[in-house]
């Protein structure tokens, strides 16, 4: 690999991404760093670390507002797919690190740079997600990866940050390793390294403990139009305002904690803890709306292609061949993924009561055990006969007692 001369850098304003700006010029013989910073709903200001990239020697510092973007072009397919990893995390990170990868490789375009970069170390997912997302993107650029090569610990980076004038004002430290957007927290190091270990409170920001919750239970219903969130409370609202209203709702009852042990791309374990109301409880509406409106056999030959679209994600495949074949049929699937889901929240929990749809499958009058029943009881005899057929066959031939 040839010698980069402008490179664009995935800049999050900490120790490592700082580092990476002396580093690449010093060591990777970079000429000109250009730093690229990500608003996606975290909630921080970031003009502050738009300015502390130039300090540390960036000749540009870029800011991008990709909230809407993250919302629209990732969140909404991954709901749609009802993806899980491993049938629990609803890969709020994950979603995001194609979006960084795409922000990147445009920022390259534009600024003419031969070279992208970011922090990750070389234990992570995000490594893996970031450097083939921007090969799947332009195969033609290359990719940088300082914290995967130089070896420092944390405090052997920060002095040698020092030595290039850097300054990096000591503060609380906290154990954790935190990532954040609109979607949802990631947590993990410091103490959660013991899976034995509870997670304190103080691991938690967007979900309330059940202490702190509300005695009485809440009522949300939950709008979808052709399988997108569309409304809630009967209010029509973007899906990024839904987003944050339910964040704020389903956090205050407790609701969207999860604490697991996940298998990392990479080959290890990882004791992880997220918290991600809105996206858990979208998801869990949107399936159960689905129960409504798609036939069985769609039904669970869908449940398939959501595992799979679960594990590519997680495993940084968003812009694969096979990721956006899976795009067409789950779209296919939800053109009729229309209708509403009654939500209620309380002490932790979000149990559906109730769904409704236009189009809805469910028929009442062949569902009825009451007077109103219209199923033909007397086609049973014969269906049960064609269906056990071939277990009365065999068995007849095997001689089974």
């Amino acid at each position: 690999m040839g010698r980069a001369e402008r490179v664009v850098l995935a800049y999050s304003g900490g120790v490592d991404t700082t580092v990476c700006i002396p580093y690449l010029k010093n060591e990777f013989g970079v000429k000109e760093v250009i730093t690229l910073a990500a608003d996606l709903g975290q909630g921080e200001d970031l003009e502050p670390i738009r300015q502390k990239a130039l300090k540390a020697g960036a000749s540009e510092s870029l800011v991008v507002d990709a909230k809407e973007a993250l919302v629209k072009h990732y969140a909404i397919p991954s709901i749609k797919a009802n993806a899980l990893y491993e049938n629990r995390y609803p890969l709020s990170t994950a979603l995001a690190r194609p979006l960084i990868a795409k922000l990147l490789v445009d920022a390259a375009r534009q600024c003419n740079a031969d070279a992208v970069a970011h922090g990750c170390t070389g234990k992570g997912n995000d490594q893996v997600r970031f450097d083939v997302a921007i090969g799947g993107l332009n195969p033609d650029l290359k990719v940088l990866a300082p914290a995967r090569e130089w070896g420092m610990s944390r405090q052997e980076a920060i002095a040698y940050g020092e030595q290039f004038g850097l300054t990096f004002p000591v503060k609380k430290s906290s154990p954790y390793s935190i990532d954040y957007n609109i979607l949802g927290r990631s947590i993990e190091a410091g103490p959660l390294e013991d899976p034995w270990t509870e997670p304190l409170a103080d691991v938690f920001a967007m979900t309330k403990g059940i202490a702190e919750t509300p005695d009485e239970p809440e009522y949300v219903e939950i709008g979808f139009n052709t399988g997108e969130p569309s409304s809630l409370n009967g209010q029509e609202m973007t899906t990024t305002a839904l987003v944050e209203a339910l964040n704020a709702i389903a956090g205050k009852h407790g609701f969207g904690r999860i604490d697991m042990v996940e298998n990392r791309l990479v080959g290890i374990k990882s004791r992880e803890i997220y918290e991600a109301p809105a996206l858990l409880l979208l998801i869990a509406a949107h399936r159960d709306l689905e129960s409504l409106t798609l036939t069985a056999d769609v039904t669970q030959y869908k449940r398939d292609v959501e595992e799979t679209y679960s594990r590519l994600v997680y495993n940084g495949l968003w812009f694969s061949p096979l990721k956006s074949a899976l795009d067409a049929f789950i779209n296919y699937t939800q053109e009729y993924v229309t209708g509403t889901v009654r939500i209620k929240l309380h002490k932790g929990n979000a149990m559906i009561v109730g769904r409704q749809a236009e189009n809805a499958l469910y028929s009442e009058a062949l569902a009825t055990y009451g007077a109103d029943d219209t199923f033909d009881h007397r086609a049973a005899e014969g269906f049960i006969y064609v269906w056990g057929l071939p277990t009365r066959i065999w068995s007849q031939r095997m001689g089974n007692d």
